[in-house]
């Protein structure tokens, strides 16, 4: 092999070393960002699936409980307002935080009229819910590992380089208010 040659494929891999990095980069970015779109489309899944047995429940706690309507109506008007919430996970969680106050506290609610904790229908509801925030649960948490990662990505450098220049921006985490995972105060 010749000098010319060995110059020219050095000259050749200077080149395309750093083309195929980028592309490398720009891919896996793109990547990153179709797992968090899914991920939030999962979460959306398990949210609609939460909302078909909210009114399910409240039915069946409105038969036994008819003096506890406050808390009936404000579960109502929480799963109203989630459904209409619309754009990112992080702009939804406050009304989805609203929510699993309203379920938890009528699930507290409930406890008090032992009929209705025998119901076969409300034991049923209550599993399938209870199931249901546990699937809510693990998505978020699928959703934040993807955000974490996405993230990561786009702010460690020389990624970070790749990220700038394509328009890649940190998408927010799917946050839970601390004040959800308290034991709400049931008092008759």
């Amino acid at each position: 092999m010749g000098g010319s040659q060995v110059t020219l494929i050095i000259v050749v891999l200077v080149i395309l070393l750093p083309v195929i990095w980028a592309i490398l980069q720009y891919n896996g970015l793109v990547s990153l960002r179709n797992h968090i779109r899914e991920a939030a489309s999962n979460i959306d899944t398990e949210l609609k699936r939460r909302y078909d047995l909210i009114p399910n429940l409240v039915s069946t706690v409105k038969a036994y409980a008819a003096h506890e309507r406050e808390v009936l109506e404000k579960v109502t008007m929480a799963r109203d307002r989630c459904m209409r919430s619309t754009g990112t996970p992080g702009a939804k969680a406050p009304a989805e935080q609203e929510m699993s106050r309203g379920v938890t506290q009528l699930l507290a609610r409930a406890e008090a009229y032992p009929d209705l904790k025998a119901d076969k229908n409300f034991l049923q509801l209550q599993e399938e819910l209870s199931v249901t925030e546990d699937r809510i649960q693990a998505a978020r948490r699928f959703f934040n590992g993807n955000v974490r990662d996405y993230r990561n990505k786009c702010e460690q450098f020389p990624s970070s380089l790749i990220a700038s220049a394509f328009g890649f921006r940190p998408e927010d985490y799917f946050d839970v208010d601390p004040s959800v995972r308290e034991v709400p105060a049931t008092r008759f």
